[in-house]
């Protein structure tokens, strides 16, 4: 039998040779100086060779242990090195199959179609709160108790909400594991009733016509950044999203024929969106177009031109002029529009909801909107516009006549 210290002294020679322990294991000596444990058996009649591992990863101890074991498989019936290649395959397949792997595809894939701010937080959500438990995985190993302990994490921070909206997510991953043969069983569902309801919040908006006006007053003696002063001035005038504005890119901007054309694939309800732009739009875009135009982003970021500015700007820009977030929000600015638009009367309804950019289920009705109420839309906006003008200069604004029902 082999001892470690014989082992050590080994030395390669011309031609490789073995060093025999017991029962059937021995020391595989090649030309190099490698060092290979090796188990010679007889399996239905058939003489076998088994790789044990190499000197000194795999000790003498070790290999004497993984040949027993490997002896107990023979008496069971099972050839060990059948049983090997099959483990191979196994953590191979899990490998391919793992929820991270499929993840990242259903990503790919899927979100090709989404906004690019909104594809990059389902990543996020992955990449911080999923991966790190479940991404190793096989998707076929996974069962909804391991789902929820996920979950659980995230509501333990008090992200209820995103504790639903990861659910999803990862329901979705285990739809296209199915649909692409590489699971049979989606345990999301199961977990209905599991998480905590979400509390639903509305955004806060300012949309009484003098604390419009306190607002309109104190954005234009904003000390901070001047980008995003421009950002704050723009968004009481458009009446879109935060990151429709933070994303805003200088070739969707047509200021020749008072424009801004957002592309379908940035827009939550996946259409292209018209902005007519009033003469206070356009003055905002030319006064910063000195300063941002011959980059991509209309309001860039403050530590790189090539990204937009944060998420978080125009509510940290509305805290610092003591505007707090359950009195006004990034958000309030459409509130604050379709509030005061929708009292005034002026406007047809269909009008206003349209260049709020809210969905249309029925494609033929929406493409009508699209051009029945363009002409209309930009009346609106130049009539917005002026109107925030007589509230900013504290003018008195005689109130909207309420149609009787």
């Amino acid at each position: 039998m082999l001892t470690d210290g014989e082992i050590r002294k080994v030395k390669p020679k011309e031609n490789p040779y073995k060093l025999s322990d017991s029962g059937g294991l021995f020391l595989y000596v090649a030309v190099t100086g490698s060092k290979l444990w090796r188990l010679n058996y007889r399996f239905n009649g058939k003489q076998k060779t088994l790789s044990l591992g190499s000197y000194p990863l795999i000790s003498l101890s070790e290999a004497r242990t993984k040949a027993a074991e490997a002896k107990k498989q023979i008496i069971n019936g099972i050839d060990p090195s059948a049983a090997k290649k099959a483990l191979i395959a196994s953590n191979i397949a899990a490998q391919v199959n793992s929820f991270e792997v499929l993840a990242r595809e259903w990503h790919e894939t899927h979100m090709k179609s989404k906004s690019e701010s909104h594809s990059k937080k389902v990543l996020r959500f992955l990449e911080l709160d999923v991966f790190p438990w479940l991404g190793k995985m096989a998707i076929t190993h996974i069962e909804a108790p391991d789902i929820l302990s996920v979950l659980r994490r995230i509501e333990s921070r008090g992200a209820n909400d995103i504790a639903h909206r990861t659910k999803q997510i990862i329901g979705q991953v285990f739809r296209y594991a199915i649909a692409t043969g590489r699971a049979t069983k989606n345990p999301a569902p199961d977990l209905q009733g599991a998480l905590k309801p979400v509390t639903v919040t509305h955004y806060a908006a300012i949309t009484e016509p003098e604390k419009i006006g306190q607002l309109l007053r104190a954005v234009e003696g904003y000390k901070g950044g001047y980008i995003t002063k421009c950002a704050l001035k723009l968004s009481f005038l458009v009446m879109l999203r935060p990151g429709e504005i933070r994303n805003a890119e200088w070739k969707e901007i047509d200021l020749e024929r008072k424009e801004w054309r957002i592309p379908a694939e940035k827009m939550k309800m996946k259409s292209e969106h018209i902005v007519p732009l009033s003469n206070q739009s356009l003055t905002i875009f030319k006064e910063i177009q000195n300063l941002t135009g011959s980059g991509r982003y209309v309001f860039p970021g403050a530590r790189t031109k090539d990204r937009p500015m944060s998420e978080n700007t125009i509510s940290g820009a509305l805290k610092r002029l003591d505007f707090s977030g359950e009195e006004m929000t990034a958000h309030g600015f459409r509130a604050m529009a379709s509030t005061r638009l929708n009292e005034a009367h002026l406007f047809h309804p269909d009008a206003i909801e349209r260049q709020l950019a809210h969905g249309e289920k029925d494609s033929v009705r929406a493409a009508y909107h699209r051009a029945q109420y363009l002409p209309e839309r930009i009346k609106m906006l130049q009539w917005w516009a002026d109107y925030l003008d007589t509230l900013k200069n504290n003018q008195n604004v005689v109130p909207f006549q309420i149609k009787k029902a």
